[in-house]
């Protein structure tokens, strides 16, 4: 339990996840670094609905930014929540 701007919340305190870097590779898969230092594959084919379908133009996915620690597609009409990203991603470490 916490005090957030003088309400009890239940749970722990965490900070906020964020993204700091992404590489976009082939296939709507990406290498994201988040705020922790961890590298992740998130395969992005998990997006589903109508909002996501303009990531199927490699153009469109190609474009990702990162705004805020999140990461966004033309111009912020379209995002994904970083911690989504995280729990649908896996570990990812270079081999040498």
């Amino acid at each position: 339990m916490y005090i957030s701007n003088g309400y009890v919340c239940a749970g722990e305190l965490t900070d906020f996840l964020k993204i700091e870097n992404i590489k976009v590779l082939p296939d709507m898969i990406m290498i994201l670094t988040f705020s922790t230092g961890e590298q992740r594959v998130f395969d992005a084919t998990v997006l589903s609905g109508p909002v996501f379908e303009p990531l199927k133009e490699p153009d469109v996915f190609s474009g990702a930014k990162i705004e805020h620690g999140v990461v966004t597609w033309l111009d912020g009409e379209i995002d994904c929540a970083p911690e989504y990203m995280y729990k649908h991603s896996y570990e990812y470490s270079m081999v040498s």
